[in-house]
Protein backbone atom coordinates (compact mmCIF):
# COMPACT_ATOMS: atom_id res chain seq x y z
CA UNK A 1 0.00 0.00 0.00
CA UNK A 2 1.55 3.71 -1.26
CA UNK A 3 0.25 6.74 0.00
CA UNK A 4 0.74 10.20 -1.33
CA UNK A 5 0.04 13.23 0.24
CA UNK A 6 -0.06 16.24 -1.33
CA UNK A 7 1.32 19.51 -0.29
CA UNK A 8 3.86 17.76 1.44
CA UNK A 9 6.06 21.10 2.35
CA UNK A 10 3.44 22.97 3.25
CA UNK A 11 1.79 23.44 7.21
CA UNK A 12 -1.20 21.44 6.77
CA UNK A 13 0.76 18.73 4.22
CA UNK A 14 3.91 18.37 6.23
CA UNK A 15 2.25 17.75 9.50
CA UNK A 16 0.48 15.34 7.84
CA UNK A 17 3.66 13.50 6.04
CA UNK A 18 5.18 13.31 9.64
CA UNK A 19 2.17 11.75 11.20
CA UNK A 20 2.25 9.29 8.25
CA UNK A 21 5.85 8.33 8.63
CA UNK A 22 5.42 7.56 12.45
CA UNK A 23 2.63 5.15 11.94
CA UNK A 24 3.16 3.33 8.14
CA UNK A 25 6.26 2.46 6.72
CA UNK A 26 8.24 5.13 4.99
CA UNK A 27 9.20 3.23 1.67
CA UNK A 28 5.30 3.44 1.08
CA UNK A 29 5.27 7.20 1.94
CA UNK A 30 5.15 9.74 -0.70
CA UNK A 31 4.93 13.80 -0.87
CA UNK A 32 4.17 15.85 -3.41
CA UNK A 33 5.70 19.16 -3.65
CA UNK A 34 5.08 21.75 -6.39
CA UNK A 35 8.69 23.28 -6.24
CA UNK A 36 11.79 21.13 -6.95
CA UNK A 37 13.80 23.21 -4.62
CA UNK A 38 11.58 21.31 -1.96
CA UNK A 39 12.09 17.71 -2.81
CA UNK A 40 14.76 17.54 -0.11
CA UNK A 41 12.53 18.77 2.87
CA UNK A 42 10.32 15.72 2.04
CA UNK A 43 13.30 13.43 1.70
CA UNK A 44 15.13 14.16 4.51
CA UNK A 45 11.97 12.96 6.69
CA UNK A 46 12.43 9.83 4.67
CA UNK A 47 9.60 9.72 2.48
CA UNK A 48 10.01 9.84 -1.61
CA UNK A 49 9.09 13.35 -2.78
CA UNK A 50 7.55 13.55 -6.36
CA UNK A 51 7.22 17.15 -8.09
CA UNK A 52 3.30 17.96 -9.37
CA UNK A 53 1.46 21.10 -9.78
CA UNK A 54 -1.96 21.39 -9.40
CA UNK A 55 -2.62 23.34 -12.73
CA UNK A 56 -0.51 21.04 -14.46
CA UNK A 57 -2.75 17.75 -15.01
CA UNK A 58 0.27 15.60 -16.91
CA UNK A 59 2.75 16.54 -13.73
CA UNK A 60 0.00 15.17 -11.38
CA UNK A 61 -0.54 12.00 -13.55
CA UNK A 62 3.12 11.25 -13.43
CA UNK A 63 3.28 11.54 -9.44
CA UNK A 64 0.18 9.70 -8.83
CA UNK A 65 1.51 6.29 -10.82
CA UNK A 66 1.67 3.31 -8.09
CA UNK A 67 -0.14 5.28 -5.63
CA UNK A 68 -3.23 3.55 -3.77
CA UNK A 69 -4.30 6.03 -1.55
CA UNK A 70 -4.59 10.14 -1.86
CA UNK A 71 -4.12 12.89 1.07
CA UNK A 72 -5.90 15.64 -1.12
CA UNK A 73 -5.30 19.01 0.45
CA UNK A 74 -7.05 21.41 -0.89
CA UNK A 75 -5.14 24.35 -2.57
CA UNK A 76 -5.40 28.02 -2.82
CA UNK A 77 -8.07 30.11 -3.42
CA UNK A 78 -7.86 31.26 -7.21
CA UNK A 79 -8.11 28.83 -9.84
CA UNK A 80 -9.04 26.29 -7.59
CA UNK A 81 -11.79 24.31 -9.30
CA UNK A 82 -9.80 23.35 -12.23
CA UNK A 83 -7.02 22.59 -10.35
CA UNK A 84 -9.13 20.30 -8.51
CA UNK A 85 -10.77 18.64 -11.07
CA UNK A 86 -6.66 18.32 -12.26
CA UNK A 87 -6.03 16.41 -9.02
CA UNK A 88 -9.30 13.84 -9.39
CA UNK A 89 -8.88 13.10 -13.26
CA UNK A 90 -5.25 12.57 -12.37
CA UNK A 91 -6.25 10.14 -9.25
CA UNK A 92 -8.90 8.26 -11.45
CA UNK A 93 -6.35 7.78 -14.42
CA UNK A 94 -3.85 6.51 -12.15
CA UNK A 95 -6.90 3.72 -10.33
CA UNK A 96 -5.92 5.64 -6.90
CA UNK A 97 -8.34 3.66 -4.72
CA UNK A 98 -8.87 6.08 -2.13
CA UNK A 99 -8.87 9.53 -1.44
CA UNK A 100 -9.15 11.83 1.58
CA UNK A 101 -10.30 15.01 0.83
CA UNK A 102 -9.60 18.09 3.41
CA UNK A 103 -12.66 20.12 2.47
CA UNK A 104 -14.89 22.76 4.49
CA UNK A 105 -17.32 22.44 8.12
CA UNK A 106 -20.83 21.79 6.83
CA UNK A 107 -19.65 22.13 3.43
CA UNK A 108 -23.08 21.43 1.76
CA UNK A 109 -25.12 23.26 4.10
CA UNK A 110 -23.52 26.19 4.41
CA UNK A 111 -23.17 28.92 1.70
CA UNK A 112 -20.08 31.48 1.78
CA UNK A 113 -16.69 32.78 0.26
CA UNK A 114 -14.84 29.08 1.32
CA UNK A 115 -17.55 26.98 0.81
CA UNK A 116 -18.26 26.70 -2.99
CA UNK A 117 -14.88 25.68 -3.80
CA UNK A 118 -15.17 22.75 -1.45
CA UNK A 119 -18.94 21.67 -2.48
CA UNK A 120 -17.36 21.78 -6.21
CA UNK A 121 -14.69 19.32 -5.43
CA UNK A 122 -16.79 17.18 -3.03
CA UNK A 123 -18.99 16.63 -6.11
CA UNK A 124 -15.93 15.84 -8.42
CA UNK A 125 -15.07 12.83 -6.39
CA UNK A 126 -18.39 11.29 -5.86
CA UNK A 127 -18.48 11.65 -9.43
CA UNK A 128 -14.95 9.89 -9.73
CA UNK A 129 -16.48 6.63 -8.23
CA UNK A 130 -13.61 6.85 -6.34
CA UNK A 131 -13.71 5.90 -2.40
CA UNK A 132 -13.37 8.47 -0.28
CA UNK A 133 -13.56 10.47 3.18
CA UNK A 134 -14.53 14.20 2.94
CA UNK A 135 -12.50 15.41 6.18
CA UNK A 136 -14.53 18.61 6.85
CA UNK A 137 -12.61 20.78 8.88
CA UNK A 138 -13.40 23.25 10.94
CA UNK A 139 -11.33 26.06 12.08
CA UNK A 140 -7.70 26.47 12.69
CA UNK A 141 -6.73 27.88 15.69
CA UNK A 142 -3.42 29.41 13.81
CA UNK A 143 -6.25 30.89 12.00
CA UNK A 144 -6.72 33.26 15.09
CA UNK A 145 -3.17 34.10 15.30
CA UNK A 146 -3.32 38.06 14.38
CA UNK A 147 -6.33 38.79 16.86
CA UNK A 148 -4.36 36.23 19.66
CA UNK A 149 -1.12 38.52 18.95
CA UNK A 150 -3.70 41.97 18.65
CA UNK A 151 -4.56 40.62 22.57
CA UNK A 152 -1.77 40.00 24.07
CA UNK A 153 -0.73 43.82 23.03
CA UNK A 154 -3.68 45.20 23.70
CA UNK A 155 -5.17 43.22 26.40
CA UNK A 156 -8.08 43.13 24.38
CA UNK A 157 -9.55 39.99 22.21
CA UNK A 158 -11.44 41.94 19.28
CA UNK A 159 -14.16 39.87 17.09
CA UNK A 160 -17.45 40.55 15.34
CA UNK A 161 -18.92 37.07 16.16
CA UNK A 162 -21.17 38.22 18.85
CA UNK A 163 -22.11 34.16 20.80
CA UNK A 164 -21.71 32.07 17.73
CA UNK A 165 -18.97 29.30 18.17
CA UNK A 166 -16.06 27.81 16.68
CA UNK A 167 -14.53 24.38 16.44
CA UNK A 168 -10.81 25.41 17.04
CA UNK A 169 -8.03 23.12 17.48
CA UNK A 170 -4.72 22.88 15.93
CA UNK A 171 -3.66 22.39 12.18
CA UNK A 172 -1.27 19.38 13.56
CA UNK A 173 -4.49 17.77 15.01
CA UNK A 174 -6.57 18.14 11.86
CA UNK A 175 -3.35 16.73 10.17
CA UNK A 176 -2.96 13.80 12.34
CA UNK A 177 -6.79 13.38 11.88
CA UNK A 178 -6.07 13.27 7.92
CA UNK A 179 -3.39 10.97 8.48
CA UNK A 180 -5.03 8.23 10.15
CA UNK A 181 -8.41 8.08 8.20
CA UNK A 182 -5.72 7.19 4.98
CA UNK A 183 -4.15 4.20 6.59
CA UNK A 184 -7.85 2.78 7.91
CA UNK A 185 -9.11 3.79 4.76
CA UNK A 186 -12.62 2.81 5.97
CA UNK A 187 -14.13 5.71 7.66
CA UNK A 188 -17.68 7.53 6.89
CA UNK A 189 -17.53 9.34 3.74
CA UNK A 190 -17.94 12.36 5.54
CA UNK A 191 -16.53 13.09 8.70
CA UNK A 192 -16.65 16.68 10.67
CA UNK A 193 -14.01 17.52 12.08
CA UNK A 194 -14.86 19.99 15.04
CA UNK A 195 -13.65 20.40 18.63
CA UNK A 196 -16.16 21.71 20.90
CA UNK A 197 -17.73 24.59 19.76
CA UNK A 198 -16.21 27.72 21.69
CA UNK A 199 -17.62 31.54 21.36
CA UNK A 200 -14.93 34.23 21.88
CA UNK A 201 -15.25 35.26 25.31
CA UNK A 202 -13.86 31.76 26.06
CA UNK A 203 -11.39 31.84 23.65
CA UNK A 204 -10.19 35.25 25.43
CA UNK A 205 -10.43 33.15 28.44
CA UNK A 206 -7.98 30.33 27.34
CA UNK A 207 -5.28 33.04 26.27
CA UNK A 208 -5.61 34.73 29.87
CA UNK A 209 -5.38 31.15 31.83
CA UNK A 210 -2.42 30.50 28.83
CA UNK A 211 -0.35 33.71 29.74
CA UNK A 212 -1.21 35.15 32.85
CA UNK A 213 -2.15 38.24 30.86
CA UNK A 214 -5.74 39.91 31.60
CA UNK A 215 -7.43 39.98 28.34
CA UNK A 216 -10.74 41.52 27.37
CA UNK A 217 -13.04 39.85 25.07
CA UNK A 218 -15.06 43.07 22.85
CA UNK A 219 -17.28 41.92 20.58
CA UNK A 220 -17.24 44.93 17.64
CA UNK A 221 -18.73 46.63 14.56
CA UNK A 222 -17.15 46.15 11.40
CA UNK A 223 -16.44 49.57 11.63
CA UNK A 224 -14.48 49.69 15.29
CA UNK A 225 -13.10 46.06 14.39
CA UNK A 226 -11.19 47.58 11.28
CA UNK A 227 -10.13 51.11 13.08
CA UNK A 228 -8.83 48.73 15.89
CA UNK A 229 -6.76 46.36 13.69
CA UNK A 230 -5.40 48.90 11.23
CA UNK A 231 -2.05 49.86 12.58
CA UNK A 232 -0.98 45.95 12.49
CA UNK A 233 -2.69 44.75 9.53
CA UNK A 234 -3.09 45.49 5.99
CA UNK A 235 -6.54 46.66 4.32
CA UNK A 236 -6.62 43.70 2.14
CA UNK A 237 -5.90 41.29 4.95
CA UNK A 238 -8.82 43.05 7.39
CA UNK A 239 -11.31 42.76 4.83
CA UNK A 240 -10.28 39.09 4.48
CA UNK A 241 -10.88 39.00 8.57
CA UNK A 242 -14.09 40.70 8.30
CA UNK A 243 -15.51 38.41 5.62
CA UNK A 244 -14.61 35.39 8.42
CA UNK A 245 -15.74 37.03 11.21
CA UNK A 246 -19.86 37.41 9.16
CA UNK A 247 -19.82 33.75 8.72
CA UNK A 248 -18.75 32.63 12.21
CA UNK A 249 -21.23 35.32 13.04
CA UNK A 250 -23.99 33.71 10.45
CA UNK A 251 -23.09 30.33 12.47
CA UNK A 252 -21.27 28.58 9.90
CA UNK A 253 -19.09 27.02 12.22
CA UNK A 254 -21.33 25.66 14.73
CA UNK A 255 -20.48 22.16 14.62
CA UNK A 256 -21.58 19.16 16.86
CA UNK A 257 -19.65 16.12 15.99
CA UNK A 258 -17.76 13.35 17.75
CA UNK A 259 -16.24 12.71 14.72
CA UNK A 260 -12.35 14.03 15.38
CA UNK A 261 -11.93 11.72 18.24
CA UNK A 262 -12.74 8.97 16.10
CA UNK A 263 -10.71 9.88 13.57
CA UNK A 264 -7.76 10.31 16.21
CA UNK A 265 -8.48 7.43 18.55
CA UNK A 266 -8.04 10.46 21.44
CA UNK A 267 -8.96 13.56 22.59
CA UNK A 268 -8.11 16.74 21.15
CA UNK A 269 -5.59 19.12 22.96
CA UNK A 270 -7.49 21.37 25.48
CA UNK A 271 -8.25 24.79 24.66
CA UNK A 272 -5.96 26.76 26.96
CA UNK A 273 -3.09 23.87 26.23
CA UNK A 274 -3.96 24.40 22.42
CA UNK A 275 -2.96 28.21 23.02
CA UNK A 276 -0.80 27.87 24.58
CA UNK A 277 1.46 25.56 22.05
CA UNK A 278 0.12 28.25 19.58
CA UNK A 279 1.67 31.19 21.63
CA UNK A 280 4.72 29.48 22.39
CA UNK A 281 5.41 28.52 18.54
CA UNK A 282 4.78 31.37 17.09
CA UNK A 283 7.04 33.50 19.72
CA UNK A 284 3.55 35.81 20.66
CA UNK A 285 4.96 36.75 23.88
Amino acid sequence: MRYLVTGASGGFGGYALDWLLKIAPDDDIVGLVRNPDKAGDVESKGAEARIGDYSDIDSLTRSFEGIDRLLFVSGAPGNRQQEHTNVVEAAKKCGISFIAYTSFAHADLVHNMLSEDHVFTEAKIVQSGIAHTFLRNNWYLENETTLLKHALETGQLVYMAGEATVGWALKREYAEAAARVLIAGNQPKVMELSANPTRYSELAQALEAATGKAIDAVDMDETQFAEALRDEVPEPAIQGMIGTQQLIAHGDLEVQSSDFALALGHSLVGLEDAVKELVRSRHLL
